[in-house]
């Protein structure tokens, strides 16, 4: 399943006041939006997030929103934990000494419904440094504990990543980059490149299109402008109430295309331009 075709749930499905708030990102010292921390605790923060009362009550409401199954016998369910989502580094496509090829975005877990429907739930710290984690984002499908468990398997103790301009999903250790989908094997071959190689594609690709670079300010093909420069978005996303309406078919932009979509996901290192 391709971005563009994955529906967004937070965008477009849902309506009403609010359906979850995004929460108040901490800053880096450059003053971007930290990316979050991957520990035995965050795991278990957001996993409770997911669990929550009121967001398996809206997850009642998006796997019903068709007419699939109703509200209350969807009887929505996490499955597994929570896995870590990570993208490409724009310090990694800049070459700058030590950096790693990608950089945590957010933690995903799973929701299942009695009739087999899945969905992501995209979750972040919360406000105020609490400890607490926030859903902020349901989408279509378990794209990211799939592939996380699918690199694990493929490059066992590997880090699985998003190449978002092209939604390409990959798994690298020290040396070494590996396809996980076909985007990702038309981008590197059937049996991966090496590490080098693929930095070498991606600068070559990607990096006159950075963050601060004049493609970015002119906000061309998904560009992050100046009044969409980085980091998690921090107001409130659209609400629970009613699934009606031609709005749930929308398709949902792709993750690496849209600026107010992506910021909703993305740390400072992560904020890569999309190419059109």
């Amino acid at each position: 399943m391709t971005a563009t075709t994955r529906r967004i749930a937070v965008a477009t499905a849902l309506t009403g006041a609010a359906l979850f708030t995004a929460a108040a990102p901490a800053l880096a010292d450059d003053g971007h939006a930290a990316p979050p921390k991957l520990t035995a605790s965050t795991l278990e923060a957001a996993h409770e997030a997911a669990t929550e009362p009121a967001t398996l009550d809206t997850l009642s409401r998006f796997f019903a929103r068709e007419g699939a199954v109703s509200r209350k016998a969807s009887a929505p369910r996490i499955e597994g934990e929570a896995v870590p989502v990570r993208t490409l580094s724009a310090a990694f496509v800049a070459g700058k000494p030590g950096a790693a090829p990608s950089t945590l975005d957010y933690l995903a877990s799973t929701a299942v419904s009695s009739d087999g429907q899945k969905a992501s739930l995209w979750t972040l710290p919360g406000a105020g440094g609490s400890g607490d984690w926030q859903v902020v984002n349901i989408a279509t499908g378990d794209d990211e504990a799939r592939y996380v468990a699918q690199g694990a398997r493929a490059l066992p103790g590997g880090t699985v990543f998003r190449e978002p301009q092209i939604d390409a999903w990959y798994v690298h250790d020290g040396s070494r980059v590996l396809p996980l989908d076909q985007d990702a094997k038309a981008a590197v071959g059937a049996k991966g490149a090496t590490l080098d190689a693929y930095r070498a594609r991606v600068k070559e690709a990607y990096g006159d299109k950075l963050p601060g670079s004049g493609y970015a300010r002119s906000g061309k093909a998904g560009g992050y402008g100046p009044d969409a420069a980085g980091g998690p978005a921090t107001g409130p996303a659209p609400a629970p109430g009613p699934v009606t309406g031609p709005a749930a078919d929308r398709a949902a932009p792709d993750r690496g295309t849209s600026p107010a979509l992506a910021g909703a996901a993305q740390g400072p290192d992560t904020a890569l331009t999309a190419v059109s």
